[in-house]
């Protein structure tokens, strides 16, 4: 008796499946040198049916060989060259003594008035990580980075220097936005936008917002209310770029000047950042 060809290529897929299943486990490499092996040899009418049992099983292989158990690289902090950012690194610009305070590792701010903090030196190439945390739903904030000692020395209660600006935003910012002006909120998002501000220049990696200033984020990563976000963010030679909870999003280039004050900003509404650390580069 003469075996049809759809009963052959069911057991070709079936002896297929037992030694491939047998495999995987230990040498994917043969996997995918016996699907293609397949292809080549078999033919007939069982052809369609085993090549699309090894294309999938190729697939099967490749997952297999993407182990999600490999360590990843992580920014935390430490190692050589970072210091932390505490209360002596800082000085007020124009906010009331009670702004912000220090205490056991947290920096609180009341958001009340609107102003910055700023470092007492300035910066150029570094690497920067903070963890944030609203305290209030559709809360406002902001690390400026660059910021220039003109503006800072020329501002006024209630005003925000020119410098690039990392958005720190609650998740309620955009409702919040949209309820009170009845305005579609698609110049903004709450997930780490980067921009310029004031006299500042920078070319905004995409996506970027509607009028073209803002880089918008790729990933929507952040959290809301009263849960802590981690940001890392790096400048080098005027190239600005920032992760969120461990995922590259946003940045841009091209950014003039390339060299200031590091400040913290006080928006209306309170707001928490613990482990400040920086490492200045060459």
């Amino acid at each position: 008796m003469v075996a049809s060809s759809g009963h052959l290529a069911r057991l070709w897929g079936i002896n297929l499946v037992r030694f491939l299943l047998f495999t995987i486990g230990s040498e994917t490499m043969s996997v995918l040198m016996l699907a293609s092996s397949l292809r080549q040899l078999l033919i007939g009418s069982a052809v369609s049916a085993v090549c699309f049992v090894a294309g999938c099983l190729v697939s099967l292989a490749a997952v297999a060989a993407d182990d999600p158990k490999l360590p990843q690289a992580t920014i935390d902090g430490t190692g050589p060259g970072w210091r932390e950012l505490g209360e002596s690194d800082f000085t007020n610009v124009n906010c009331e003594p009670t702004t912000w305070s220090f205490k056991d590792g947290v920096i609180h701010c009341t958001g009340q008035p609107v102003g910055v903090i700023r470092t007492k030196k300035t910066i150029t190439n570094f690497e920067l990580v903070a963890e944030w945390c609203h305290r209030k739903a559709a809360g406002n904030s902001g690390i400026f980075v660059w910021a220039t000692e003109e503006s800072l020395n020329a501002l006024k209660p209630g005003g925000l220097p020119h410098g690039i600006e990392v958005q720190v935003l609650d998740l309620g910012y955009t409702e919040q936005f949209e309820k009170s002006t009845g305005k579609k909120a698609d110049w903004f998002t709450c997930h780490g936008d980067v921009f310029p501000v004031g006299k500042t220049k920078m070319k905004p990696f995409p996506p970027i917002s509607p009028d073209g200033s803002r880089s918008f984020p790729r990933l929507q990563r952040s959290k809301g209310i009263n849960e802590w976000n981690h940001y890392y963010v790096r400048g080098i030679n005027g190239e600005i770029r920032l992760w969120v909870n461990g995922v590259e999003v946003s940045g841009g280039s091209g950014c003039n000047p390339a060299s200031g004050y590091l400040c913290l900003e006080s928006e209306g509404s309170p707001v928490e950042f613990r482990n400040l650390r920086i490492r200045e580069l060459p």
